[in-house]
């Protein structure tokens, strides 16, 4: 049967993307920090698709965790790294141990997981992978200085191997959503920003689906909705010191 490894598979696009990719045939892997809510998820699975669902509860952040998941876990069809999450607040200010933390979670441990099933999927002449990056990796980002500077990284690496993998039946897919409803701004810290005040979070079913369509057509990059793809396409025209400032301002928050 056809598998699919998700990371992040506890909530959030993570949840909604297993759900989708068991009701079109897949077995899942499901891969979170959270044991109870990936049970949750296998259950909803099992009743709603009749799909398998083998759960892995892991914090991947850890040093080697990436790696240890992925010895002995067989053969992988379409992964998906979805696992990250983000931190608010001046960089100077910021807990040192969390800064460092994101980077192996957002950076490495994506890095180590599609570096671990690549090369099967390419021996096979077949695959897919959706690393899911952000809006935010189309611009630096003050007051979320290293959280933005991950997802260029994941936007970059993942175009990189797309490139590599012209002709090899393996597709790479960057999904790149702005503020969408999930627990992420909470976790952050940054619910009292401009960003998280004045946007409408999309909704997470949709982003889902929009990334699901997209990865299946091996699109490289994937930017939801019109006024995103709007604003990466102004960013690129516009100059680095404009950037830098009307990100800042949208990132502060308002003084009462």
């Amino acid at each position: 049967m056809p598998t699919a490894l998700v990371t992040g598979a506890s909530g959030g696009i993570g949840r909604e993307l297993s759900l989708i990719l068991s009701g079109n045939g897949y077995d899942i892997i499901a891969v979170a920090r959270s044991k109870d809510a990936l049970d949750s998820l296998a259950s909803d699975i099992r009743s709603r698709h009749g799909r398998e669902v083998r759960v892995i509860p892991c914090d991947l952040s850890a040093p080697g965790a990436a790696r240890e998941m992925c010895s002995g876990i067989g053969t992988v069809d379409i992964l998906v790294n979805n696992a990250g999450f983000g931190d608010y607040g001046p960089f100077a200010d910021c807990d040192p141990d969390k800064q460092m933390r994101m980077i192996d979670l957002n950076v490495r441990a994506l890095t180590d997981i599609t570096r671990a099933l690549l090369p099967g999927m390419v021996e096979r002449g077949n695959g897919r992978i959706m690393n899911v990056a952000s809006v935010a990796a189309f611009e630096p980002g003050p007051l979320m200085s290293v959280y933005y500077a991950t997802k260029a990284y994941v936007l970059s690496f993942s175009e990189a191997i797309q490139e590599e993998l012209r002709g090899t039946g393996v597709t790479v897919t960057a999904l790149c959503p702005g503020p969408t409803n999930t627990g992420f701004a909470s976790a952050a810290g940054a619910t009292g920003s401009n960003l998280f005040k004045e946007a409408a979070g999309a909704d997470v079913k949709k982003v889902a689906a929009y990334g699901y369509r997209c990865m299946m057509h091996g699109k490289p990059v994937a930017v939801c909705g019109l006024s995103f793809k709007f604003l990466t396409f102004c960013v690129r025209l516009l100059p680095r010191g404009a950037t830098r400032r009307m990100v800042h301002y949208i990132q502060g928050k308002t003084k009462n």
